[in-house]
């Protein structure tokens, strides 16, 4: 394979970690979007320099990834990695102008997410069983993921230190190791200390794990998959049958706080959005939430 692609890939990785602060995953994401432009660059283009290619090679290139089965979302995704690779190498002096710059984004269909109603909810830590020893950890973390609108790694991740009760607010490291101060309510805070006080304190936690906040009953920290596997478990005792994980609460408790009329940039912050066009998506909900409200209780419809 081309040297000079190599290095001007890893050029970009490195810049993506250093400059950028992305976290080990995002920057894994990127690598693979790269490979596949490499891969295609060997075999279709005669293994060119990638600061030589054009537009017409690039939108080849992205016709090959639909050729070979990758979904809409898939082919936006590698376009947004080789764009932003063309904006480095513009950046770095190594390209005079991005050839990706003139790439449209394949058009992708609006999958909602799934969102839980409150009663949901409720019947979901209703299902706890507090008898059991794991019960009220449980019940915390159905309760801080909702309540804080959490993602999953956010949640196995969160310290014993960042949960601050008297001002109200939690500390989150996100994505990037970026830092933001997310309110937490009193049932959360209150069912954090039943925890704490009726688990925790009764576990043998060895050195490396004793800062983590929610812990398996051998004192060890718990994994994303120990996570999905709780929320199937009690939505399978509620009987309910949506496609429910961990994410689903972080959904719906950004779905509830535009349901009730809070503002989308206080939304996009406290969920850590870089973008706000990735809060957006809850205005699509809100308003399917508006026209089901309309065909329901409008005499017009009745």
């Amino acid at each position: 394979m081309n040297v000079v692609n190599t290095n001007y890939a890893e050029d970009f990785y490195e810049y993506l970690a250093l400059e950028r602060s992305m976290a080990e995953n995002s920057i894994d994401a990127y690598r693979h979007d790269m490979e596949k432009l490499m891969y295609y660059d060997e075999f279709y283009l005669g293994d060119r320099n990638l600061d030589m290619l054009t537009l017409d090679d690039l939108s080849k290139f992205l016709a090959w990834t639909a050729e070979i089965g990758l979904s809409a979302r898939s082919q936006a995704r590698i376009l947004s990695g080789v764009k932003h690779f063309y904006l480095f190498l513009l950046a770095e002096g190594k390209v005079a102008e991005s050839p990706a710059y003139l790439l449209s984004t394949p058009k992708l269909e609006m999958n909602l997410p799934t969102v839980l109603t409150v009663e949901e909810i409720d019947a979901i830590e209703g299902a706890i069983d507090l008898s059991q020893f794991e019960g009220e950890r449980n019940r915390a973390i159905i309760e801080t993921l909702y309540s804080c609108g959490l993602r999953v790694s956010e949640l196995i991740n969160l310290k014993t230190y960042d949960i601050h009760p008297d001002e109200g607010f939690i500390k989150i490291t996100g994505k990037g190791d970026k830092t933001r101060l997310v309110p937490i309510s009193a049932s959360a805070l209150k069912y954090i200390g039943f925890y704490i006080e009726q688990m925790r304190c009764h576990l043998a936690i060895n050195n490396e794990n004793k800062d983590f906040l929610f812990l398996n009953r051998r004192g060890r920290q718990l994994t994303r998959v120990m996570i999905f596997t709780i929320v199937k478990n009690l939505c399978q005792k509620a009987n309910i049958h949506k496609n429910v994980s961990p994410h689903t609460f972080r959904h719906s408790f950004a779905t509830h706080l535009v349901e009730g009329g809070a503002d989308l940039r206080a939304v996009q912050e406290m969920l850590g959005h870089e973008s706000i066009q990735t809060t957006e998506i809850y205005t699509h909900l809100d308003n399917n939430f508006l026209r089901d409200a309309i065909m329901t209780y409008h005499p017009r419809n009745k």
